[in-house]
């Protein structure tokens, strides 16, 4: 194939390869792009604070508008500067990543600043509040339409500190796209799927992919155990992990121990639906599935909620780390457990999309 490096680099096709494209295909120079402009948006808000501007969101606020960030509670006039520099440098750094500069050193430099913005953007700096939303989503969209039951509304599920969260996680995620595309760039590999102008190693050969894949798998189910076991005992009166005071307080509080009840059997539904990035129905559907049965699931139904939900269970699973009390293990001690089920989730789901990627469409290889 001619002009293969070449080709790779800059994410166009040789003669060929004549791939039909997609409009998520130009997500590489689309994901530096949306960096840059979060950045100045984002930089020009810390800016803004950082006069005394209105609106600063890691104040310290009421207990039920507050969050669970590690910028919380925090003064603007020290923590909104700091904001502001790290992306106005954001900025300039991804201008130098969409114009593909750098080189040694100055490139290291580079790829340091975005994984360490997506990291800390996407992982460190929000909370629990995008699993808890997650989780309730369905309560959501009926309560978008009925209204909340009791005194709340949506105001106080959906309010500023929580929101701002959710911007400094979409941050995160484009800085990490930002950043692999540029690596992949300066790299001389494909920019779509990774691969190099050599082709795989043998770690990717499906058998190896497979088995790594049953492990991850194994280890974020072990890892939900925990978790499953403590809410469906509480709603059975066995106060595990807790005092016999906070079992009868939660009895006394309507619902709440229904409420804790579902999450475990969704958590519980959750890890068997993990058993699908290493079975034969995660590739094609099964005959419960009676109206697409017998026909191949594209990867993307697997990997995009199996990756989403990864991602936003290690920043939740960190917060419980801060917030881990032994007198009282049973609330937060299985959310710990958050961080490794996030991890192995994300694991498994990177070798299951590994192992389904078949042809690339930009650079054709396999």
């Amino acid at each position: 194939m001619p002009n293969t490096a070449t080709a790779m680099r800059t994410g166009e096709t040789s003669p060929d390869v004549v791939p039909r494209r997609r409009w998520w295909s130009a997500w590489p120079d689309r994901a530096g792009y949306l960096a840059v402009v979060w950045s100045a948006l984002y930089g020009a808000a810390a800016l803004y604070w950082a006069l005394g501007g209105d609106g600063y969101p890691f104040q310290r606020v009421d207990e039920d508008r507050s969050s669970g960030s590690i910028l919380e509670p925090s003064r603007a006039e020290v923590v909104a500067p700091v904001l502001a520099v790290f992306c106005a440098l954001g900025v300039v750094v991804g201008l130098l990543m969409l114009r593909n500069l750098g080189a040694g050193r100055i490139r290291k430099a580079l790829l340091a600043y975005g994984w360490v913005a997506g990291v800390a953007l996407t992982l460190l700096i929000p909370d629990y509040s995008l699993l808890g939303l997650l989780a309730f989503s369905p309560a959501l969209l009926v309560f978008a339409f009925t209204g909340v039951p009791g005194p709340q509304d949506m105001g106080d599920i959906l309010y500023w500190h929580r929101g701002n969260l959710m911007i400094v996680f979409i941050g995160g995620l484009l800085w990490v796209a930002a950043t692999l595309a540029y690596q992949r760039r300066t790299n001389g590999q494909c920019v779509h799927c990774g691969r190099a102008p050599h082709g795989p190693g043998a770690w990717t050969d499906p058998v190896r992919l497979r088995t790594w894949g049953h492990r991850a798998v194994y280890l974020a189910v072990l890892s939900t155990l925990p978790y499953d076991v403590t809410r469906i005992a509480w709603y059975f009166g066995w106060p595990l992990g807790i005092t016999d005071g906070f079992l009868k307080e939660m009895q006394d509080t309507p619902n709440m121990l229904e409420m804790g009840l579902a999450l475990g059997v969704l958590s519980t539904l959750g890890s068997l639906m993990m058993h699908g990035l290493v079975a034969r129905w995660g590739e094609v559907w099964p005959r419960w599935v009676w109206f697409k049965k017998g026909r191949t699931i594209h990867p993307a139904t697997a990997i995009i909620p199996a990756g989403f939900v990864a991602v936003v269970l290690i920043p939740a699973g960190l917060m419980a780390v801060r917030g881990f009390e032994l007198t009282s293990w049973g609330i937060t001690g299985p959310a710990v457990l958050w961080v490794v089920w996030g991890a192995a989730l994300g694991a498994a789901t990177y070798l299951y999309q590994l192992r389904r990627r078949g042809v690339c469409r930009s650079c054709g290889q396999r």
